[in-house]
């Protein structure tokens, strides 16, 4: 027993062998046969791809659709590549909406200040104006941003399967106001001083002698993990900090702000909302902050893959009663569009959507 313990000496021999082999490995020509550096274009164009007249993403010069295993064995790298086309994708999303729905982007906080976090929204010129009816759009979380429901399918199948924009054009062809919420936009990110990076790591309540242990403890855990991250990525990530948006620090923020500065000083007598996955727990809180309002303009919510449960957010019976007459849900289904779909939450429908509704 002591001996396999301690490790018989086919083990000792073995890790001798292991040792050399390590002393002769230059790691220097290892790490230079690592991932590329993270650094990528800024356009469409500089990553080779472009929209085509169906809003397909395709190869300026194969006409293939996008690949995101560029790089064998290298996901990490993969991965921030498709990162930083989402963020381009984004940007193109907010440009048509500007050019092709005629949208006009409105910052908020309305009264922000020129060197605080800033974040937005879009509407249509009449949003505020229009008499009869306003839609409101809201999208799920994650990476996705104003005028998209989901980056995956703007990539990957077309523009008019991932973006709101055929909501809000045939909304606009039908005499509808537009407002396009950005719930995610929450917070801006900039690099932490060394001054702040040391900060964080001296802040704690811990007795002295307990803190010096813990510390002791994981510089000897950095200290190992950092060679082998040198090894297996040398490039090394900046450290951030987030600073919140006033009164847009989350999705359900935003929506309360965006509802007492915009909609509900909309002169629309009726108001729909569509909203998608995180979209719908965020419509639900604006309900149970702002019951009255909500109930005196809102005529009809069309939900998708709604993640709400009006259980956890303590839904008030009056507001599900509401939410039963006014809401539908419609869900990841195989059953026929429309078809009833079993819930065991006491509030709206839920009917098939007939297919997958994939963030």
């Amino acid at each position: 027993m002591a001996q396999l313990q301690q490790g018989g000496p086919d083990e000792k021999e073995k890790t001798t062998a292991l040792k050399d082999l390590l002393s002769r490995i230059d790691l220097d020509e290892l790490m230079k046969k690592d991932e590329p550096p993270l650094e990528f274009p800024d356009t469409l164009e500089g990553f080779e791809y472009i929209f085509n007249e169906k809003g397909q993403l395709r190869h300026i010069k194969t006409g293939e659709p996008f690949v995101f295993n560029y790089r064998e064995d290298l996901h990490r790298w993969n991965q921030k590549r498709y990162e930083a086309l989402g963020e381009i994708i984004t940007k193109y999303v907010y440009e048509l909406l500007q050019k092709e729905c005629h949208l006009k982007k409105v910052t908020l906080p309305v009264d922000a200040t020129e060197s605080e976090p800033k974040s937005f929204i879009f509407m249509s010129e009449d949003a505020l104006i229009n008499p009869d009816k306003l839609l409101v759009l809201i999208h799920g979380n994650g990476v996705v941003r104003a005028g998209q429901w989901a980056r995956r399918l703007i990539i990957n199948e077309d523009l008019d399967s991932g973006t709101q924009i055929p909501y809000i054009k045939r909304a606009i062809g039908e005499g509808y106001g537009v407002i396009v919420l950005n719930p995610n936009e929450n917070y801006i990110e900039v690099e932490k001083t060394k001054a702040q990076i040391q900060l964080s790591s001296d802040c704690s309540d811990e007795p002295a002698e307990k803190r010096e242990r813990k510390d002791k403890i994981q510089k000897e855990t950095k200290k190992r993990r950092d060679f082998y991250e040198k090894y297996r990525n040398p490039q090394k990530e900046k450290e951030t900090m987030q600073i919140y948006i006033r009164d847009n620090g989350s999705p359900e923020e935003h929506a309360i702000y965006v509802w007492d500065h915009f909609i509900s000083q909309s002169a629309a007598e009726n108001v729909f909302f569509v909203a998608h996955s995180y979209g719908g727990l965020a419509f639900v809180e604006l309900m149970i902050q702002r019951e009255a309002e909500v109930k005196n303009k809102v005529t009809a919510v069309a939900l998708t893959d709604s993640v709400h449960n009006v259980w956890h957010q303590e839904v008030g019976k009056t507001i599900r009663e509401w939410m039963r007459e006014n809401c539908c849900n419609w869900v990841s289904s195989s059953e026929p569009l429309d078809t009833s779909v079993e819930s065991m939450l006491p509030d709206c429908p839920r009917v098939s959507a007939a297919c997958s509704l994939e963030v």
